[in-house]
């Protein structure tokens, strides 16, 4: 693998083109990412695919922003994991503009930002579904009026989120990488370095299987709990969220594997990692999937989805009060109407102005 770099050599690397053929090369064996007829139609299918994931995931963001019936904790923390679909959408679209033979074009820089941005966005995506499960589980476990410290805990919260993910997708151009250790370097991802791609499949694994206690512990809290508690409403929205956390699990699973086999496998091993798009482009669908869950159990979200798209909302809010734009005069929320113990923008259990499962 050649002598150890002096410090600072690894950064002079990064703009050395021939870098990114040689690991390819090494990895892969020649035309490991050669273009092909079949990969033509294959990237056409998922810059469409991920078209639909922007407009998607655009679409929901811009619902919770007019209707704000929609500003509830529960819905701005649907609408951070809707943001971070939207750039996993864009990411792997550019990713897929990028690659085949277009990535012997590209400096091992511009190839650490291609594949940091996927990362970061998956990553952004986990950590939101961490956050949701975070924020279900206090708000049933307080049961009260959320305090003062809402704002500020959703803020952190969301925060951490991006700040965490864009840290473990810098990793690898910070310099956790295999430019210096050919014998190192991943089969799928052949900049990154083994030890790195088993770290990030594993954080992302136990992140997932603590979100998966999360929400057994708050089943187990609302069966056994008073009636107050274990609402129709409660559990509706606990199904929503366990529904959009398994579409996760179902999608990313296969992927997973591919990572942690990539980890293990001697390189030229696994025939099946050279197959790796396949599974990633597979993955990709859950960004597709969780606007298609929002709308068919809300039905506050999926009537603002309708009137987003029948362009008709600024007309529907002509002469109601501000705040009220687009929002039927008749509706099953119980918003304007506080429950003891509730306030108008926040509730016991983030359900009040929802309907879920509707």
């Amino acid at each position: 693998t050649g002598p150890t770099p002096v410090p600072g050599h690894i950064y002079k690397e990064y703009w050395n083109r021939d870098k990114i053929r040689e690991h390819y090369n090494f990895t892969k064996g020649d035309g490991g990412e050669a273009a092909a007829p079949s990969r033509w139609v294959g990237s056409v299918l998922i810059v469409v695919l991920c078209c639909f994931i922007v407009l998607e995931n655009l679409l929901v963001l811009v619902s919770i922003c007019r209707n704000k019936r929609l500003h509830l904790a529960m819905y701005i923390f649907i609408g951070n994991l809707a943001a971070s679909d939207l750039l996993a959408g864009a990411a792997f679209m550019a990713n897929t503009l990028l690659s085949g033979s277009t990535t012997f074009s590209l400096t091992p820089v511009q190839w650490f930002v291609r594949e940091g941005t996927a990362f970061a966005t998956l990553a952004a995506s986990v950590f939101s579904l961490l956050a949701i499960a975070i924020e279900r589980h206090v708000a049933i476990t307080k049961v009260k009026v959320y305090s003062s410290d809402k704002s500020c805990r959703m803020v952190l919260l969301i925060g951490a989120c991006w700040v965490i993910a864009g840290a473990v997708g810098s990793l690898p151009i910070m310099g956790w990488n295999c430019i210096s250790d050919l014998g190192d370097c991943s089969t799928v991802l052949p900049l990154y370095s083994k030890r790195y791609v088993l770290f990030v499949t594993t954080i992302f694994t136990l992140i997932l299987m603590a979100i998966v206690g999360l929400y057994m512990r708050i089943y187990c809290i609302v069966r056994s709990s008073h009636a107050e508690i274990a609402s129709a409403q409660t559990l509706a929205l606990l199904k929503t969220v366990t529904i959009v956390l398994g579409a996760f699990i179902v999608c990313w699973l296969p992927a997973f594997i591919i990572l942690l086999m990539d980890a293990s496998c001697p390189v030229r091993a696994c025939r099946v990692l050279y197959s790796a798009n396949y599974f990633f482009a597979f993955a990709t669908l859950n960004s597709a999937a969780n606007p298609v869950i929002y709308m068919l159990r809300s039905k506050d979200m999926r009537g603002e989805f309708l009137r987003v798209l029948c362009c008709c909302g600024r007309a529907r809010g002509r002469g109601q009060p501000p705040g009220r734009a687009g929002v039927p005069l008749r509706t099953s929320s119980s918003l304007d109407r506080p429950r003891k113990g509730e306030c108008g923008f926040g509730d016991t259990l983030g359900t009040s102005g929802t309907s879920w499962g509707q």
